[in-house]
This record gives C-alpha cells, structure tokens and sequence, in this order.
C-alpha cells in the first residue's frame, strides 16, 4: 500500500494540490496503477471534455414494465403497473417514473434493442459484440478500453476509462480490454466501503475463483509524502539508466512515462478528489438520495443511496474521465418482479433525474453522453413466481445528453412486447451513435489485433440517424 501525505502547494497552473491522496497497491502479482496506464500512449490526445456514461442494469430491465407498457394485453402479460402521460405527446411509460417522465423530452426512448447475445453479465453493454467475436484472439475490446487507445495519453490527469459495476459486472470482468491486453484495462476503484450491494453466494464463489486483483483502492496512508516519492523516481530513473541504454526496443522509457504518469494522477489530487464524495456540497448529495416509502428490499438489490453513483460518474467526468461505466442491481426478475420494481424504479426515476438537471446546470449536458440498457429484456409472459425470465428477443434503451436529438421514442414492439415490429435498433448501432458523439467514427476507426489485422469499432452498426 502507498500512501502519499505531503503539504498543500500550489504549482505554476494554479492547481492546488492534495494534501492527502492514496493510492492503493494490489497484492503481489495484482497491477498497480501505473501497471494500469503503462503502455497507454497513443498517437492523439483528445481536447474535448466529451464523455459517456453507461449504466447498466443489471440482470436485464423489463421493457414492458418500464418504457413500453401493453395495457390492453391479457393480465398475464401486462403486469400490475399503469401507464402514465410524458412531456412527449402521446408517449406514455410506467407510473413508477413520473420524473423522468416530466423530463421525457431530455430522453430517446428506445423499444426496440435487438441482437442480445443472452449473456448474463455487462460485456455486450460495454462492447458491442458477444463475447465470441474474435475470441481466439483475446475477444472485443469494451469501448471505454477502446477509447484509452484511441485518446488517452500519458499526460492525463485522470484514467480514460473508469469502472465502477458491482454485481453481475463486476464478477464476470465486463469491461474488459479483450485483444487490447491488459495495459488498456478499465481503471477500477474500490466502491465497495461507500455503495452496498451485497452479492449472491454463487457470484461470491465466482469472483473467488478469479482471484482477488479486481479493484485499486485509494485510502489514506502515512507512510510516504510527497517529496520522498520524487526522490523515489529520480533513484529509480537513475537505476533504470543502464538497462535502458541497452534496450533497443524503447520499453525502458516508456515505462519511465508511465511511472510518472501514475504519480502525476496521483500527486495531482484531482482524481482522488473525485471520488470523494464528501467534497459534493450537502444539498447535491440530498439531491441523489431519494426519500424512499417502505417497501420490500431484495437481499441484493441497490438501497436509495445507490443513486450517488451517478453523481460520482458526473464528478469522474469532471476530473478528466472520458467513459465511466456503472450498474445498478437488481433486476433479474425470475421472482417478484413487480415488489422489486417498486423498489428500484422510484430510485432510478429519482437518480436520472438528478444527474440530467445536474449536468444541465453544469453545462455539460450536449458533452455528457448517456445510456441506459441491460443484457437483455424480460418475458411477456408472468411466471409461476410473479417473475418475468430472460427475453433476448427485444429489449429496451433509454439514451440522453450528448447533443443528441431527443424527446424521441424509437421502434415499436407487437402488442405483447415480445418482438420488435418496427425499426430495429442494434447495441452496436448505439455504440456506434456514442463513438459519434466521442468525435470518433467508428465505422471507418480501427484497432490492430495480436495478429496484425485491423478490426473496426463496429462491425456492423450505424449511428442512430433520428437522434445525430
């Protein structure tokens, strides 16, 4: 464990810098952070403050509980929830998001996502494609990997690309940096000290059988300040001296960039101010905490303070980050699907509608890119346990922010909800719409893979036509 205390100084950029910043090691054999960034340089460097947040429900969200309610369906079919009006004429979604609703017109309401691969975990959600697609050769990046390729530099402040999935996504590597390798791996904090999601027995035997090199924390240790550090680096600069004088291929002073790249995140203090949350002002914080009525909690689904989340995206946006990606649990709705959507869609409804407000006084709203998906949606059909099973078929979207053309909605399914009957969109269609709005055309972008081939960002989708 590192730990770096120095005193508050201000450098040339007027910066103030961090009085206390951690910065977690892993154990041995883990990555540390400069582990992380080594080898991240890249040909570009992005000037543009424009981002993504992806949030993912975890589990796969039903569609026709939320934005596409059938309720001249048979009972079985269309639940126990009524639909109410938008600020879109003539659209309607469920009762239980009368504030996103109220917002409609900030939102692209998308019923009709196809092509789920029926995975159970976030990679889809990340990448684009199944976790076969080129799996011989390592798989598909995740974009916010992807994105670290394309745009992150050693000069950054901040990580490209940050994780903060619990759950399902967290166990099953999500955002991995497939065929890129691990120098392009999403940079992944410890949350777990300030969100509670408690994880089934299954994904806790899971996750132990991966080891335990998952997250970096950043906590506050007394061991090291900051000006012995800078006399760590020039020691081993000057160590590294030799060996460097006899690699021809370079590596040597490349990972001397990288190591001060990692110092420079971590002496800058503006990531780890980020993430700290008791820095927000009391009533933003009030702000992404809804008062909730009493309700049956699942045993593993997220409690009201599970909005923060997003809060914590904006101020990771903030900072620098350019993909942040986050999961909400649970809604792998086997059993009790409408008790546990009293749960969490007030909480959703409450969180979406802080950060678009949030970000629209911030300014940031047309550089901020929003998504909201699962891996799949859920049957039409109730089962046996008040509880809607996986439905690969179709499932549902909601996109914001970005300078997107909103105040949509996008396709249509049969009167069940069970098919998409008119303009199917792809998840690689919507990356492809999130590229765009990053400044990146993907259709025309490539990635070289271990065996020297290029591959394209998106192989098959477009960018969304009614909303660029």
């Amino acid at each position: 464990m590192l730990r770096f205390v120095g005193d508050k100084y201000r450098h040339c950029d007027g910066v103030t810098r961090r009085q206390f910043l951690t910065a977690g090691a892993l154990t041995m054999g883990g990555l540390s952070l400069a582990d992380l960034l080594r080898a991240e340089a890249s040909a570009g460097v992005g000037s543009s403050n424009k981002a993504i947040i992806n949030v993912h429900l975890d589990g796969g969200p039903p569609q026709m509980d939320m934005i596409d309610l059938k309720p001249q369906a048979p009972a079985e079919l269309r639940g126990e929830f009524n639909p109410i009006s938008t600020s879109i004429p003539g659209v309607q979604i469920c009762e239980l998001l009368p504030r996103i609703a109220a917002m409609a017109d900030r939102f692209a309401f998308i019923r009709s996502l196809v092509g789920s691969a029926g995975r159970h975990d976030a990679f889809q959600c990340q990448s684009g494609f199944s976790f076969k697609d080129l799996e011989p050769l390592g798989g598909r990046p995740a974009m916010g990997c992807a994105v670290t390729k394309l745009l992150g530099s050693t000069s950054d402040t901040a990580p490209t690309f940050v994780d903060i999935m619990q759950g399902r996504p967290l166990v099953r590597n999500s955002g991995r940096p497939g065929f890129l390798g691990p120098a392009y791996k999403a940079f992944r904090p410890d949350i777990s000290s300030m969100f509670e999601r408690p994880l089934e027995d299954g994904m806790k035997n899971e996750l132990a059988r991966q080891g335990a090199n998952h997250t970096t924390s950043l906590k506050l240790n007394a061991t090291l300040d900051a000006r012995r550090l800078d006399d760590r680096a020039t020691l081993l600069t000057g160590l590294d001296r030799v060996r460097r004088e006899l690699d021809e291929s370079g590596m040597m002073e490349a990972m001397d960039r990288f190591t001060q790249q990692a110092t420079g995140i971590l002496l800058s203090g503006r990531f780890a101010d980020a993430m700290d949350l008791d820095k927000e002002h009391p009533s933003v914080l009030e702000r992404y905490t809804p008062a909730m009525s009493p309700v049956e909690r699942f045993a593993t689904a997220d409690n009201e303070r599970a909005m923060r989340k997003l809060l914590l995206a904006r101020r990771l946006v903030e900072a620098g980050v350019r993909c942040v990606s986050v999961s909400f649990s649970d809604f792998d709705t086997h059993s009790s699907n409408f008790a546990r959507m009293k749960h969490m869609l007030p909480i959703l409804d409450h969180g979406l509608h802080a950060l678009i407000y949030d970000l629209e006084e911030r300014g940031m709203i047309d550089d901020v890119s929003i998504v909201l998906w699962g891996e799949f949606g859920r049957s039409p059909k109730i089962n046996s346990k008040a509880g809607r099973d996986h439905w690969p078929r179709v499932g549902m979207a909601m996109l914001a922010g970005g300078g997107m053309q909103t105040g949509k909605v996008l396709g249509a399914t049969d009167r069940t909800a069970s098919t998409a009957i008119a303009r199917p969109v792809s998840y690689q269609d919507v990356f492809a719409t999130l590229y765009r709005n990053l400044g990146i055309d993907a259709t025309h972008t490539t990635l070289i893979d271990p065996s020297g081939r290029p591959q394209y960002l998106i192989s098959e989708g477009q960018p969304i036509s009614e909303l660029v």
